[in-house]
């Protein structure tokens, strides 16, 4: 049994020590975050749809008309790999880019009908994927944990 302070955690099945790593913030977010993206992948196979791509997708279908600059912002996506990613999306008839009216220099980004019918669906599947996770931890824990989280990426 590896022990902290406050926390025992059990050292793994294949009896290896694993030290100080189970109590390390980092080395547990890592774990949930592979666990996480592992159930994603499966339960998106089908939809070919990534969890970055999804997050374009949602912010997209909630901010229609927002700039390219201000969703990749949002999410923290570099400039150069939001691009990319927006033109995949683009190729496969999700999402579109249209002229602003007041800058005709700029692009607005808009779901396609296609890119509509398919949030029906994902937003399907991430609603069963977020209930397995919640099944695990209780609602309270889902909260607990989102409210540690804010509060760990908020920069204060």
């Amino acid at each position: 049994m590896t022990k902290s302070a406050d926390t025992k955690v059990k050292d793994r099945d294949d009896g290896l020590d694993m030290g100080p790593l189970p109590n390390l913030m980092g080395y547990l977010t890592r774990r949930a975050q592979m666990a996480i993206f592992e159930d994603f992948h499966a339960r998106f196979a089908d939809e070919d749809i990534r969890p970055a791509q999804y997050s374009v997708l949602k912010l997209i279908a909630l901010n229609p008309g927002a700039r390219q600059t201000e969703v990749s912002a949002a999410l923290g996506i570099q400039r150069s790999n939001f691009g990319p990613m927006f033109d995949a999306l683009e190729q496969r008839g999700l999402v579109e880019r249209r002229p602003l009216e007041a800058d005709r220099r700029s692009l607005a980004l808009y779901l396609t009908a296609s890119g509509e019918a398919a949030m029906v669906r994902l937003d399907a599947l991430v609603e069963a994927h977020e209930a397995k996770f919640v099944k695990r931890i209780g609602l309270q824990g889902k909260v607990t944990l989102q409210t540690l989280l804010f509060l760990l990426t908020s920069g204060e």
